[in-house]
């Protein structure tokens, strides 16, 4: 890949995941720096990303440690280097548990438990391998999906995990995903808030008898500018807004845009239809479609397995068979795992390319 150093970003072959340098970093360095002013901590998702350099990068910006959605991800971020790692996600089963408490040689990995038995599992684990494993206590905060029922059920919970020997009680975790894809500001803040303070009022509880519970973590890219403004939160997941695809702007990102999706056009069927040859496998349309970079008068319309179906709104539009253009990425979290490479851009050029080392990471 060092033959396409320096060159224009045009010349990738297509379809091709870059990302703007300037404007990622940008984006790092904002959300650093609001989240600092709010008083919390940046503890970034970085399922979505999938570099261990961007996490680095990340790192430098002022981040205190960083988010994974699995183990496999962790251990490809430890491997990296990186030590302050919280798996926001169960880790079940024998195989796993093992995995877990090896991986805690290297990092200090903590990890998300809400069922008892679970527990349990880990704390031996820990022991026989020598280890302590910090733990935050997942809590249901309105999604309805992992987690601990908040208040009295959430902190009788933890008191049996501050009981287990190899394991830390570190604090409690919540998820306000709920709230995320709301249209309507004013009701979208009121239960955002309302699902964060019982996360807070958990930890509170849990404090007033006896545990105690340093983090509380939560906040996504869609709602961090309301998460971290609550009381009593002392960690922001927020992750995806530095690549601010066009769904996380939807959702309430203020950033500019930094990764895309390079296409060629391999068809001009008609005067109002041009393809592409970035589909289904190239860019990802399931929580928004990509949009074109720079051109007005082009729309995506349809993605298949291979191909993108664009629709030309006007005689204007002069797209022919080889002309190559950008999409902005619909959604970060389910494109960059279909790619081997992300190409990294810096005024048009190409100054890096990294390969996605998380891409394949389930377990």
């Amino acid at each position: 890949m060092n033959e396409i150093i320096g060159q224009d970003h045009f010349n990738l072959d297509t379809p091709a995941l870059w990302v703007d340098l300037d404007q990622m970093e940008a984006n790092m360095h904002a959300l650093a720096a609001y989240l600092k002013e709010a008083g919390v901590a940046w503890r970034p998702h970085t399922k979505a990303m999938k570099v261990p350099a961007i996490a680095h990068k990340m790192l430098q910006a002022g981040a205190i440690g960083i988010t994974c959605a699995k183990l496999s991800e962790a251990e490809v971020m430890a491997a990296a280097g990186i030590q302050d790692i919280l798996i926001a996600n169960q880790v079940v089963g024998p195989t796993k548990i093992a995995r877990l408490v090896n991986l805690r040689r290297s990092a200090d990995v903590m990890v998300a438990v809400e069922n008892l038995e679970n527990a349990e599992e880990i704390s031996k684990a820990a022991i026989q391998a020598g280890v302590k494993i910090r733990v935050l206590v997942e809590i249901n905060i309105g999604m309805d999906r992992s987690g601990q029922e908040p208040g009295e059920t959430a902190v009788e919970f933890a008191q049996k995990i501050a009981a287990l020997p190899g394991l830390g009680l570190a604090g409690v975790m919540g998820w306000e995903g709920h709230v995320l894809k709301m249209s309507d500001p004013e009701e979208k803040r009121r239960l955002c808030l309302q699902a964060v303070q019982s996360l807070v009022c958990t930890a509170e509880m849990g404090w007033a008898a006896g545990l105690k519970m340093p983090i509380v973590s939560c906040g996504g890219s869609g709602t961090f500018q309301i998460t971290s403004h609550v009381h009593g939160v002392t960690e922001i997941q927020a992750g995806g807004a530095v690549f601010a695809d066009v769904a996380y702007q939807k959702w309430g990102v203020p950033y500019d845009s930094a990764l895309h999706i390079l296409s060629m056009v391999t068809s001009r069927p008609a005067p109002w239809r041009a393809i592409i040859d970035a589909g289904r496998k190239a860019m990802s349309g399931d929580s928004a479609m990509p949009v074109a970079k720079g051109l007005s008068g082009v729309k995506l319309i349809a993605l298949y397995a291979e191909h993108g179906v664009l629709e030309l709104e006007g005689p204007g539009v002069t797209l022919k068979v080889g002309d190559k253009l950008d999409f902005i990425a619909g959604y970060s979290d389910t494109t960059v795992l279909l790619h081997d490479q992300l190409y990294g851009v810096r005024k048009g050029l190409v100054e890096t390319v990294w390969d996605i080392q998380g891409r394949g990471k389930l377990t």
